[in-house]
């Protein structure tokens, strides 16, 4: 069986097309009885919510049935790749066998599609020249990664590469933010109070904010690669300009009209329509009084 043909991954093959994929999101992936799912299901099994067309039967209703860290999953466009190209639309109900291999080019494609989604946001903040090349590089042979075969795709060591692709996306993210703002990377800070911390070109790299409240907050050229954002309050937050904001990290928090998005995201339905009144944030002035005591 030889894969079909399908263009370099742009923006429209790194978002999630659940109309060309097999449910694999609904397969794969084990998941555990929390606040984020109502119940058990191992590796490799359906969720009983998925229908005979792999869609789910409660996609409507997730959250009020139990299920709300359905609604944050993205896969970055792996899903469909696995299910179109890598096994050329061959389904796993009508061909049980490959449901093993599809489940191990899943965990391989998945996060190879995240990397590239990153690196690709990297691009459009225009980097220096050299950087840019470098970026570019690190795209394509990102991208040839995903064109493997299933026994091709068992060989690519993932966080390898993601370990020689990180650093250009940190100099990057560098670049945009100069000069930088507080530096809050891989900080714990669930439920803190942090509307009147200034968090312009802040980093945020892998910072946990779950249930932070972030009203009013100005986060212009923030960097919130990876920051755990569940549950937290960005009513009446500026995030037009935030960099690596991806949409799952908008779904997982709390929202509302008066919260500027970036033109490519989507407001999430769950955010109350009710607007606030923003925080008055501090000036650079006062930011650096404050970060000298």
């Amino acid at each position: 069986m030889s894969p079909s043909p399908a263009p370099p991954p742009g923006s429209a093959q790194l978002r999630a097309d659940c109309g060309r994929c097999f449910g694999l999101c609904c397969v794969v992936p084990a998941f555990a009885r929390s606040a984020d799912f109502a119940i058990d299901k191992p590796a490799g099994q359906a969720c009983p919510n998925l229908g005979p067309d792999h869609r789910c039967g409660i996609h409507t209703e997730l959250r009020q049935r139990g299920f709300p860290g359905c609604t944050v999953f993205d896969c970055f466009g792996a899903g469909q790749q696995v299910s179109q190209v890598t096994f050329g639309g061959r389904d796993w109900r009508g061909a049980p066998e490959t449901l093993p291999a599809m489940a191990e080019a899943f965990a391989v494609l998945r996060p190879l599609h995240e990397l590239l989604w990153y690196v690709t946001e990297a691009l459009t903040l225009h980097p220096p020249a050299d950087l840019r090349d470098e970026l570019a590089r690190a795209h394509a042979e990102t991208t040839a990664l995903t064109e493997g075969d299933p026994t091709r795709l068992r060989t690519v060591d993932v966080a390898a590469h993601r370990g020689r692709v990180n650093p250009l996306l940190s100099q990057a993210s560098d670049t945009a933010r100069s000069p930088g703002g507080v530096d809050h990377r891989g900080a714990h800070l669930p439920g803190a109070d942090l509307r009147r911390v200034d968090l312009r070109r802040a980093n945020l790299r892998g910072a946990l904010l779950i249930g932070a409240d972030l009203r009013g907050v100005d986060l212009s050229l923030a960097d919130v690669t990876g920051a755990d954002l569940r549950g937290a309050d960005l009513r009446g937050s500026d995030l037009r300009n935030t960099l690596f904001l991806h949409q799952s990290q908008l779904d997982a928090a709390r929202g509302d009209v008066r919260t500027g998005l970036p033109a490519t995201r989507t407001r999430p339905p769950h955010w109350t329509a009710l607007p606030l009144t923003p925080v008055r944030q501090p000036s650079r002035a006062a930011a650096r009084r404050s970060r000298r005591r």
